[in-house]
């Protein structure tokens, strides 16, 4: 499950990108628009300003904006960063490894062996949706999920 921290900055992120190319956005518009309490959103785009993904201005004509084109930052680059991994068990992380405590041997763990695959099916979404994809809102999912493969496939 994604932390509300994950989530917030997903949004906040995906604001920036409708945004991109039109200057600086204000902190209060991002914080209304997106119904992320100003203080947490102010924490958590430090942190993305931290990794090169927000540029920031101080001042009154001041704000946020994307530092990289949206097509160059992807929601599982973005999950890493809130959640430091996409493996749902330590064991299943990549970056992020530790073996499980009160288990079997990974080599005979099915459940490891699953959430590896879970992990990867994860990434290979994740980190193929850029904040520049097109995700519509009016159609039913898995109508939206086809269209996007077949999207991806036509590069």
């Amino acid at each position: 499950m994604l932390s509300q921290r994950t989530r917030y900055t997903i949004r906040a992120m995906l604001h920036l990108a409708d945004r991109y190319g039109e200057g600086p956005v204000q902190l209060g518009e991002i914080a209304e628009r997106q119904n992320i309490p100003p203080k947490f959103l102010t924490v958590m785009l430090s942190q993305m300003s931290r990794e090169g993904l927000v540029g920031t201005r101080r001042g009154r004509e001041g704000g946020y904006w994307l530092a990289k084109p949206p097509q160059q930052i992807s929601y599982g680059e973005l999950v890493r960063l809130t959640r430091g991994s996409l493996g749902l068990l330590p064991c299943a992380s990549r970056f992020a490894y530790q073996s499980c405590k009160h288990c079997i041997t990974e080599e005979k763990c099915r459940l490891h062996r699953v959430m590896l695959m879970v992990r990867d099916e994860t990434a290979r979404i994740l980190d193929g949706l850029s904040l520049a994809d097109p995700v519509p809102l009016d159609l039913p999912l898995e109508q939206q999920v086809e269209e996007m493969g077949d999207q991806r496939r036509a590069f």
